[in-house]
């Protein structure tokens, strides 16, 4: 019984299926019917989603060949079951109603579904095939297909002379003579439908007979075992084998892919391992995916396990993977794998006598890593397995681990990609080359990033151009930010994440042994830190020991602060907008959340400056904010302070004790006022400013601490130091 209701707030609709089944029997006659409900697009594994066998889903892509196996009892498992055992062992990915359904399933319904998705089928007659409807109407259909399609069918003359199939003599029309007579006295007053059903039929039968393919007597001498190996390497030969599907207009991947492919072929003879690496949107799957195409063809097998950490910790998620690398190496066999132990049984089995090539997508645990490792005695000599990974670090241990990282794109390759997205072509039309080359720029040779803003800007107006990117500056791409958010979070701790968001946010282009130092003082481990982020690409230091990270990544990581809090900001862990901070501090509603501020009018004046039709800021070096020291005051948490050409005005009695870290260029006055807490302080920038010494009046320190701390300001001010006493 049913009882419709209306559909809850919180749920989503599903659409299902009724599959109606028949059960036949080996003459074709019908045993009994059955039907059951199921979610569309429901990816069902049996013992875990169903107790009951379901439809058996097939992938367009796992089927290369589909012979037509439906050939009487006379070949079933004879002829016809050493051909399909050729053919997958040959990697031709076979469908076999005996193999692919399941035992109650319908097999009209299954071949249905295969025929379309196939590349190729092969037709086997032998003496009895006319004697069975169900091959029958599986001819109609793959005639059909090849009619309206370029699928292409072959045929084996199995002891059968292809004028006899043609013309419907011998065996052939005494099988059709005898299923119309049993259509007389089955289908009364359904003349019409069996007369039209037995037209199909003799149409099929005349055009399949003259079909290319091979006939067993005038082929290897009538040995079958040489007559099997013939038609397998024929069709080998025609056949394409299995593709990965690979985003288009590739574009700077070559000469990774190059090398990848030569230590693929020209590596060691024995199991060999290969990362490749590198952010996320870098373009990692997509070089994976093009070396397993190009060579997939030298090895005895392959697999593609595709978002393979993600996978993994999903429910029954190792499971699943499992029954797809046994399925992709047994060349689409299916193997009940029940439970895990089971499936790494059925995984060592089935690599053991094959060269395989395997590839796991997106690694990033050290278990999963160690699995693999362990894995390697299962291999067959010569095979190789290629990682993909956003966190080489747990992989640089093992020597035998071939490292490939995979960097930005540079300009030409960066503009031809985003182009071909963009524009359809390789160079932008006049009209939008600046904004072309904005755009380019914006991306910083991050192939997604590329890919998604080309395709954003398809056919758009220039207006629309000039509003987007204006809006990037300050709002990331949704799908761009997710992908990179991965390597974020990612991180093992939140020491790691805290020091790339303090680095993204006020330290890129500082020398990296004075970041060190700063955040020491704030009870970080920047040394460690800093080591995992390049590790992970997500921060690197240049040959002059600056932080550089992809303007993407600092993004992405802002974004991550404002998300936290989007409406408050005095509520925000950092600040680095020169108007989100004035704004904070002239309101004074910063809060003990922030923990680093950044003010710089002299860069603000620089901007103004530029977007400036008169001379209004012509003079912006000298532009000054005025601001009072209490706004400062709720900042109790707060460290890292850069407040670049603004003047504070009153005491600093209340003024955050806490700070590590002071940038305070173009300084005003000859000393800074006794009252000011310097105590915390490790580093301090004050660059072109008016100071000539650092108080006036009476203050009492720890002298060893202080003396430390003044040589070290002392170099970096270049000023003579004086102490009023």
């Amino acid at each position: 019984m049913w009882t419709l209701v209306p559909t809850p707030s919180h749920a989503n609709v599903i659409g299902c299926n009724w599959p109606f089944r028949i059960k036949r029997h080996d003459d074709g006659s019908i045993e009994h019917y059955k039907a059951h409900l199921v979610a569309k697009r429901y990816k069902q594994q049996e013992g875990i989603d169903y107790g009951e066998t379901f439809s058996h889903v097939i992938k367009p892509t796992n089927v290369r060949v589909i012979p037509s196996l439906a050939t009487g009892i006379d070949t079933r498992r004879t002829f016809t079951d050493h051909l399909y055992t050729a053919l997958v062992g040959a990697t031709l990915w076979t469908f076999r109603d005996e193999e692919e359904i399941d035992k109650g399933e319908e097999i009209e319904l299954e071949i249905k579904k295969a025929i379309p998705r196939s590349r190729s089928s092969v037709v086997v007659f032998s003496e009895n095939y006319a004697s069975s409807p169900w091959c029958l109407d599986e001819l109609v259909m793959i005639m059909e297909r090849k009619r309206t399609s370029n699928h292409v069918a072959r045929a084996v003359f199995y002891h059968v002379d292809p004028s006899t199939v043609r013309r419907q003599k011998g065996s052939f029309g005494t099988a059709l003579a005898r299923l119309e007579e049993r259509f007389k006295a089955d289908k009364k007053g359904c003349e019409d439908e069996w007369r039209k059903r037995m037209e199909r039929w003799r149409e099929a039968l005349k055009e399949a007979a003259d079909l290319s393919g091979w006939e067993l007597k005038n082929k290897a001498d009538g040995h079958e075992a040489k007559f099997i190996q013939k038609i397998v390497e024929e069709l080998d030969g025609k056949i394409p084998r299995f593709r990965l599907s690979i985003p288009g207009y590739l574009v700077g991947i070559d000469d990774q892919v190059q090398r990848i492919s030569s230590w693929l072929q020209d590596g060691p003879p024995d199991v060999g391992i290969l990362s490749i690496w590198g952010i996320g949107g870098i373009g990692k799957t997509t070089i994976a995916k093009r070396v397993f195409n190009l060579n997939l063809g030298s090895f005895d097998a392959g697999s593609f396990l595709s978002d393979f950490a993600q996978t993994s910790k999903e429910s029954h998620g190792v499971l699943r993977l499992q029954k797809q690398l046994v399925s992709e190496i047994l060349v689409g066999k299916k193997r009940k794998i029940r439970s895990v132990d089971e499936g790494i049984g059925a995984i060592r089995k089935a690599m053991s006598s094959k060269r395989v090539l395997l590839v796991l997508d997106d690694v990033e645990e050290n278990d999963q890593v160690d699995a693999i490792l362990g894995m390697q005695n299962w291999f067959c000599p010569g095979s190789k397995i290629i990682i993909t990974t956003k966190n080489p670090q747990f992989i640089k241990g093992p020597d035998k681990i071939h490292m490939v990282k995979v960097d930005i794109l540079h300009k030409t390759p960066s503009l031809k990609l985003f182009c071909w997205h963009a524009f359809g072509e390789e160079d932008p039309p006049e009209i939008f080359t600046d904004l072309t080359n904005t755009a380019v720029a914006f991306c910083g040779g991050l192939p997604l990033a590329l890919r998604i803003l080309g395709r954003l800007l398809l056919n758009k107006k220039v207006d629309y151009w000039k509003s987007k990117l204006e809006q990037l500056e300050t709002t990331p791409l949704d799908r761009i930010q997710k992908v990179l958010e991965i390597s974020y979070n990612s991180l093992d701790d939140n020491n790691d994440k805290n020091i790339f968001l303090d680095i993204a946010c006020f330290f890129i282009g500082k020398d990296r042994n004075l970041v060190v130092t700063i955040l020491q003082e704030c009870i970080f481990y920047p040394i460690h830190g800093i080591e995992n982020l390049e590790d992970r690409g997500l921060l690197s230091v240049d040959n002059k020991n600056k932080l550089r990270m992809h303007q993407l990544l600092q993004q992405m990581g802002k974004e991550i602060i404002c998300q936290k809090a989007p409406a408050k900001l005095g509520e925000r862990c950092r600040l680095w907008r020169a108007k989100e901070s004035l704004d904070v501090l002239e309101k004074n509603i910063g809060t003990r959340a922030i923990r680093g501020l950044k003010l710089d009018m002299h860069m603000e004046g620089n901007l103004q400056h530029q977007h400036s039709s008169g001379n209004a800021f012509s003079n912006w070096n000298e532009v000054q904010v005025q601001l009072e020291t209490s706004a400062f005051t709720g900042m109790s948490e707060l460290e890292l302070l850069l407040i670049n050409h603004v003047q504070l005005t009153g005491g600093y009695t209340e003024f955050p004790k806490k700070l590590r870290w002071l940038c305070w260029r173009g300084f005003l006055l000859n000393s800074i006022a006794i009252d000011f807490p310097l105590e915390s302080l490790v580093v301090i920038d004050m660059r072109n400013s008016k100071l000539t010494r650092f108080w006036s009046g009476t203050k009492t320190f720890n002298f060893s601490s202080l003396i430390s701390k003044l040589d070290r300001w002392r170099q970096m001010l270049h000023l003579r130091l004086r102490m009023a006493t």
